[in-house]
């Protein structure tokens, strides 16, 4: 667990100021979509009532496996962020890292995150930039359409295979089942309920030729993807 957390924590080496982990402690968190629960135990370790969510045994199991080997408080549970299980404002902070995308309906889930956060709560969120420097460098004539679409010139194109794929993919290549992509106009309808929403792209690939990388990837990330990332940061406050 340790080698893939450092990795994980050095391909986003901006996630914990994202999210603010030092501002955690004693509050009560919720997150939602856990993976391999790498930021989960960081808040957990900040001193967080943590509480985890996912629709998925897996990484259910492994948090929780996380919690007990740090001796730290808080359980994960199966659950979807569609259908909150969680009562209303219930919890200080809700944080998804590259989850809400993937429901099917990402609205929903802002709008439950904004059901159980207690008033002056906080959420911290990422999903995927559909106006990105990967979006028009790889899918222009779709991206195009897109652009389009948000102003009703044309119908919204659906989202491909192979961009599913690009972003998400199993061992055999597969993209995840769902994926959206979302423009900043579209997330601020989204997010009209909440307070100080401050929206940050992040992230970038990797610049090289031929398996050689010609620049670091922490300086790209701290220029080029500030201004075109793929990943959509969202603070918001309720």
């Amino acid at each position: 667990m340790r080698r893939f957390d450092e990795f994980y924590l050095d391909f986003y080496p901006y996630l914990l100021d994202r999210v603010r982990i030092a501002s955690l402690r004693g509050k009560r968190v919720l997150e939602i979509g856990l993976g391999y629960g790498t930021l989960g135990q960081k808040i957990a370790e900040a001193g967080a009532d943590y509480v985890g969510l996912d629709i998925a045994e897996g990484p259910v199991c492994m948090m929780n496996h996380r919690l007990r080997m740090s001796g730290r408080p808080g359980v994960a549970r199966l659950g979807s962020m569609l259908d909150c299980p969680l009562p209303d404002s219930s919890v200080d902070c809700v944080v998804s890292i590259g989850c809400f995308h993937h429901t099917g309906d990402a609205k929903r889930c802002f709008d439950e995150t904004w059901r159980v956060l207690r008033p002056g709560g906080n959420a911290y969120v990422m999903v995927y930039n559909q106006l990105s420097y990967r979006q028009w460098m790889n899918w222009p004539l779709h991206t195009l359409r897109a652009v389009l679409g948000a102003r009703g010139l044309t119908s919204p194109p659906l989202v491909s295979d192979s961009q599913r794929a690009a972003y998400d993919a199993n061992s055999s290549g597969a993209g995840a089942p769902e994926t959206a992509f979302f423009s900043l106009g579209t997330l601020r309808e989204m997010l009209s309920k909440f307070s100080n929403v401050e929206m940050g792209l992040e992230n970038c690939d990797q610049i090289g030729i031929r398996g050689r990388h010609l620049i670091p990837r922490r300086f790209i990330i701290t220029r080029f993807g500030k201004a075109a990332g793929p990943d959509l940061s969202i603070p918001g406050g309720r």
